[in-house]
């Protein structure tokens, strides 16, 4: 049973036209990446909800997912742990904030730590 069934004319109700042809928009735009210089990445330590295991968690990046990715993976393997990057934001797992920092800085991006 389906619950709930996606309507496929969205915001069409009905028309009275004989030759109406809805066109669909899958159109999605993606965010284009700013330069290294123009972003300002937040790095932070994170306890919450890990069973007060440590992640470093890098927010602030403005662009499209795949340079998230692209980040995420220099910055794991430079690190030599894993993580992962999803909602616009870099999981480091353990503590290496200050490393982060540098990586960053040596890439050319603005980078605030925050707390402590």
């Amino acid at each position: 049973m389906n619950k709930h069934k996606k309507q496929r004319f969205e915001g069409i109700v009905y028309s009275t036209s004989d030759d109406f042809d809805y066109q669909e928009s899958d159109i999605t735009e993606e965010a284009e990446t700013l330069p290294a210089n123009k972003q300002l990445l937040k790095v932070m330590l994170d306890r919450k909800m890990r069973k007060g295991k440590v992640v470093t968690i890098v927010t602030g990046f403005i662009g499209s997912d795949t340079d998230l990715e692209i980040l995420a993976k220099k910055l794991k393997q430079k690190c030599g742990v894993g993580g992962t990057s999803k909602n616009g934001e870099i999981m480091i797992q353990g503590d290496f904030k200050q490393k982060i920092v540098d990586l960053l800085n040596q890439d050319g991006y603005k980078v605030k730590v925050v707390g402590g």
